[in-house]
């Protein structure tokens, strides 16, 4: 074989293997991506910090950690929190290009804590078949975030329920349907 002929048949050899590499490495960068989240209980005072995703995976130990910490306040009860969930948070406040603080106002609710605000004020709009109670939904303020850009970026991402509760200075955000309230 010549060595023009060699040439004509390396190069494109080697260019392959660049790429090659080149997409292997890219892909381990993106599954090394670690996703944290902060939290600040408004009824607890608790707070959490937590990386829930390392090296292209869900961090067991953290969910365990994020289900305590998102338990049901009154009752103790405990469920596991819908990692989608903490998907669409992560997503939303990344959106609006913040790595603020969530602070919690509801997440899980018991059935019993669910009846309970419902009996308390009928016209608050509490669900009787709450996203809530199946562990997939949360009602947060968003660190340096007013509510009505944090509700704007949960609607853009078309990722499920989303609630504006003005008054009470909330965003609702759920992994069910699309809807919005």
């Amino acid at each position: 074989m010549s060595n023009h002929n060699s040439k004509r048949v390396l190069i494109p050899v080697l260019l392959g293997i660049i790429l090659t590499a080149s997409a292997t490495l890219s892909q381990g960068m993106v599954a090394t991506d670690n996703r944290e989240l902060s939290f600040y209980h408004t009824h607890t005072g608790k707070r959490l910090n937590v990386v829930y995703w390392q090296d292209g995976d869900y961090v067991d130990s953290a969910l365990v950690d994020i289900n305590n910490f998102l338990s049901d306040f009154r009752t103790g009860d405990i469920v596991d929190m819908d990692p989608s969930l903490l998907d669409l948070i992560y997503d939303v406040r990344d959106s609006l290009g913040s790595d603020g603080t969530f602070q919690v106002v509801s997440a899980y609710r018991s059935p019993k804590t669910n009846q309970m605000l419902r009996d308390r004020s009928a016209s608050s709009g509490v669900a009787k078949k709450s996203q809530h109670l199946l562990g997939k939904a949360i009602d947060v303020r968003l660190e340096g975030v007013d509510t009505e850009s944090l509700r704007d970026a949960a609607i853009r991402l078309q990722r499920g329920g989303v609630g504006y509760y003005e008054v009470s200075n909330f965003v609702h955000m759920d992994t069910g349907r699309v809807r919005r309230w």
